[in-house]
């Protein structure tokens, strides 16, 4: 078994990353200098580019920015793209001219865009076509900062399509000199209060996790070939499909559709891969999809199964390694730590954990009192990174509650047992996570309430048929109004037209009352009892 002994933090110096750096050169740029430019970077619906033939594009993109929409330095653009090249391309680019890419969720509504697209003040947004609509939907006169929209597709008028603007770019360019310090992209996590925070990450970020995660634990190299069923939109799938790959020249295989279960089983068994990431979630969907008829499906290719977004059962552990022989190595992280600091791992896997500290990160469970509990006691967890994000863009105050010195409060409660295995125990602060993306109940109740009938509701998480958390709503309707099973379809609908699909209410259980405290507070844990 791997040593469960204490590890301490690393940092950017430590890994030997000077002063003056630029991802970009690390990730793209070094790969060519050693001799790897002609080995396949990214398999994307058959279509195959090498290092080098990434690096030319990004520069292109990168110039394109500069010279032709006036982008500069920390200015940000938000990628609104399905997984793909232009992504990469897109990413990479503005990381080249110093500018901050600011991926951002495919999956929210137009009001989701409208907030990050104004809290980020991004000049430029890079948008898939299939998800131009949602933009589009949004006045013009409601996005003050956006100056170009750039669309990956057909582009209708008042837009630029993504290939002209490429072709504006100019082969050459010396990439822009910053510092390991210095911004690199946004994330946005979700909050308690429903608005995505901007999580501030540096150009010496993704190299600690490529490092400590991606080399570390999983021991990925050039040979590997990554597919991610989690998309690039959000930490743990830009880490798999993005930095972990371009960290060694390693290949990785993008795909923007959604990740079906046949889908997820046709790209396995044509493409191959080493190294598979996805959520709990997509994993019992998979569980529950079968070929007919046999022979089962072909997952020999997989050297290594990473799960992480949401906590793995055992009994779904025990039920992937009894079907395909794979043992999934569950993990915790989180968008404030850019990928995983506790992990499972090959030669120590214990179902239901989520694994022991990785080498490289530290961490300490304390109680309410900011004091250490004892072995075996549930507390709050701390961690201390070098990849943690500087800060909460433009939320002072959240960012001291969070970041305090070198220590980030994750807002997870976990117990540590006596071989150093962390073991999960739920949020403190009543979020979900739902296929491995966050869900604030507070934004669910605040739809809920918008339909006529309903006077109150508290939305909180239960587990379904395979013990992953889902939302389910309890509602208080009308005067006069009653519950039948229809009205409750009724209000599942009614909260997927305005919000993103995995954040509907599965469940709706009618209720007289909330349970509430003296001063009138919802009392969530009754709710989940």
């Amino acid at each position: 078994m791997a040593s469960s002994r204490p590890t301490s933090a690393v940092t950017a110096h430590d890994l030997g990353i000077p002063v003056k750096f630029n991802a970009v050169d690390y990730f793209v740029d070094r790969h060519l200098r050693e001799g790897r430019g002609e080995r396949v970077a990214i398999s994307s619906l058959g279509q195959h580019l090498t290092y080098s033939e990434v690096a030319a594009q990004v520069t292109l993109v990168g110039s394109a920015l500069r010279d032709e929409l006036d982008v500069h330095s920390e200015d940000r653009v938000a990628l609104v793209l399905l997984d793909g090249p232009e992504f990469v391309c897109s990413f990479f680019g503005a990381m080249k001219i110093g500018a901050v890419p600011v991926p951002i969720n495919t999956l929210w509504t137009s009001s989701d865009y409208e907030y990050v697209l104004n809290d980020s003040r991004a000049r430029v947004a890079i948008v898939s076509e299939e998800l131009l609509p949602r933009i589009q939907a949004i006045g013009p006169e409601d996005l003050p900062y956006l100056k170009h929209l750039i669309v990956v597709g057909d582009a209708p008028v008042g837009t630029r399509g993504f290939l002209d603007l490429l072709s504006t770019g100019t082969e050459h360019m010396v990439t822009t000199q910053t510092t390991r310090d210095d911004a690199a992209f946004w994330l946005y996590s979700s909050g308690s209060t429903g608005n995505p925070k901007g999580c501030v990450h540096l150009h010496h970020d993704m190299v600690v996790c490529s490092a400590l995660f991606g080399k570390g634990i999983l021991k990925i190299t050039e040979d590997d070939r990554c597919f991610s069923a989690a998309k690039l939109f959000f930490a743990y799938g830009l880490g798999n499909a993005l930095m972990f790959p371009f960290a060694v020249g390693a290949t990785t295989i993008l795909v923007p559709n959604p990740p079906t279960a046949a889908a997820v089983y046709e790209i396995i068994e044509h493409d191959r891969p080493t190294l598979f990431f996805s959520v709990p979630t997509n994993y019992g969907m998979l569980l529950a999809h079968r070929r007919d008829p046999d022979p089962d499906f072909d997952l020999s290719s997989i050297r290594c199964a990473v799960s992480a977004g949401e906590t793995l059962p055992a009994a779904l552990f025990e039920r992937f390694r009894k079907r395909f022989g794979i043992k999934l190595l569950d993990g915790l992280g989180s968008t404030e730590a850019l990928h995983t600091f506790i992990s499972n791992r090959p030669d120590a896997v214990r179902p239901g954990s989520s694994g022991l500290v990785v080498p490289g990160y530290e961490i300490k469970i304390i109680d309410q009192h900011g004091q250490p509990v004892t072995q075996g006691e549930t507390g709050l967890l701390l961690i201390k990174g070098d990849s943690v994000c500087a800060s909460y863009w433009n939320q002072h105050e959240k960012t001291k509650q969070t970041i305090c010195g070198p220590w980030l409060h994750t807002g997870d409660h976990v117990r540590q047992d006596s071989d150093g295995f962390v073991w999960y125990a739920g949020r403190a602060d009543d979020m979900l996570k739902v296929g491995g993306i966050w869900v604030s109940p507070v934004e669910v109740e605040s739809a809920l309430t918008e339909h006529p009938d309903v006077r109150e509701c508290c939305v909180v998480g239960r587990k379904d048929h395979d013990n992953l958390i889902k939302p389910s709503a309890f509602v208080v309707l009308r005067s006069g109004m009653n519950p039948s099973t229809q009205l409750g379809k009724e209000l599942t609908v009614f909260v997927r037209e305005r919000l993103a699909e995995y954040k509907r209410p599965r469940w709706v259980d009618f209720v007289e009352q909330l349970p509430r405290t003296a001063t009138g507070k919802i009392q969530r844990f009754k709710l989940k009892e």
